[in-house]
């Protein structure tokens, strides 16, 4: 019989606090600030857009690789270590980007860093702690987390271009990488624990210690392991809606920053509205994490989809700063939604248990996938000389995909 500990204060909360910290940091360590390199780097190395999708396509495929090891990993030993290696391996590859000189060495910095899926999608090692913790109070505490990516779009988002601007891009690459580290490893080594179980606490910091509530903690959310998992239709089409979704959002997300660059709006403009698509995110995110416990995840999770594909309709059209401006928030704040539902949803059909594992097993879908996007996006700007084929055909899978999301229903067990 676990011995349970009573306290005033949950350490849950450390966790979450943890993470926010994680998320805001890697806003600067190659997630969404990378579109603020490709022009200068492109430009002085002669790299195409089509190199820098693949790079971002590689990322995805060696983070899919990776992803059922980490899963499995989070479930057994947590994200202690984890998240401090991940860091430490993403810190050492920004590193190396500043003295990449072909398009080849950037493709394999990027994958190398996809290795540990931090920076790029799907970032299982700071979702899948938070929900580990609490079961009643999840969606609050994945709200909190969230934040942590408005705090970091806000701070190195612009931080980055003023970096750029003011010094190099290489430079920059070496200084977002050093302090990355220093910021995420300590805090990560110290604070960071599996589950409440392993120190004595039930999740949500319940303090009923006696151990009728102790079974009732451990059935009041039914966990599915993962080959339960898979017979339901539930976790395939979940998985074929954000594998739909992912696809289409690449052939943006990466390319829009360089194509309102390219129309000659002002790159630091671009980088302020970058940073305010980020915070939009983060505060959607947290709205979503509140929401929850009112608006079934399924209607916030299908919103989320829809306002990808308005934005995404108005970046076709966005050759003024204040159209831009207004698809980046959009689009932000349906990135932001889209992220609360992927880590909400997952442990809401299926349990905190072998979330690590259930998660571990459909993001390489999702991001093998989704990973096409980019460099396929690239090929038609360099074959036809505009994004917009691909953009309009990722506007229509935008809704397809918000349909199979929506018909998606919770499973029995």
């Amino acid at each position: 019989m676990r011995k349970l500990q009573k306290s005033s204060f949950y350490y849950g909360w450390v966790i979450v606090a943890v993470m926010a910290i994680a998320n805001a940091v890697g806003m600067g360590m190659g997630a969404l600030n990378i579109g603020l390199y490709i022009k200068p780097m492109g430009d002085s190395l002669g790299i195409s857009r089509a190199s820098f999708g693949w790079a971002s396509t590689i990322r995805s495929f060696s983070s899919a690789a990776t992803s059922p090891l980490l899963g499995n990993l989070l479930d057994k030993y947590g994200a202690r270590w984890i998240l401090a290696i991940c860091i430490l391996v993403t810190g050492i590859s920004m590193i190396l980007l500043s003295l990449v000189k072909d398009s080849w060495q950037l493709i394999l910095v990027f994958g190398f860093m996809g290795l540990v899926g931090v920076a790029g999608p799907g970032a299982i090692v700071t979702s899948v702690p938070p929900a580990k913790w609490f079961i009643e109070k999840r969606g609050k505490a994945l709200a909190i987390t969230s934040i942590g990516i408005s705090v970091g779009a806000a701070l190195f988002i612009p931080l980055t271009q003023i970096l750029i601007n003011t010094y190099s891009w290489e430079s920059t690459w070496i200084i977002l990488g050093i302090l990355g580290i220093i910021l995420v490893c300590p805090i990560s080594i110290i604070f960071v624990r599996r589950q409440p179980e392993d120190i004595g606490l039930l999740p949500d910091g319940k303090s009923n210690l006696s151990a009728q509530s102790l079974e009732e903690a451990d059935q009041k959310e039914y966990s599915f392991t993962l080959n339960k998992a898979l017979k339901t239709p539930s976790l395939w089409l979940l998985t074929i809606a954000f594998s739909i979704l992912n696809l289409a959002i690449l052939t943006f997300a990466l390319h829009r920053i360089p194509a309102f660059m390219d129309r000659g709006l002002d790159p630091t403009l671009v980088s302020l509205a970058t940073a305010f698509d980020a915070v939009c995110a983060g505060i959607a995110s947290f709205a979503g994490g509140l929401l929850v416990a009112k608006v079934p995840s399924k209607i916030i999770g299908a919103s989320a989809f829809i306002m990808l594909s308005i934005a995404s309709l108005m970046t076709i059209y966005a050759h003024e700063f204040w159209l831009m401006f207004f698809s980046m928030a959009i689009f932000g704040s349906g990135i932001g939604i889209n992220s609360f539902t992927q880590n909400y949803i997952w442990a809401e059909y299926f349990g905190r248990d072998y979330l690590g594992q259930i998660r571990g097993f459909v993001t390489p879908i999702s991001l093998i996938l989704g990973g096409i996007g980019a460099p396929l996006a690239g090929y038609v700007l360099d074959i036809t000389g505009s994004y917009n084929p691909a953009w309009w055909v990722s506007v229509w899978l935008m809704i397809f995909a918000a349909i199979i999301f929506y018909c998606s229903p919770k499973p029995k067990h």
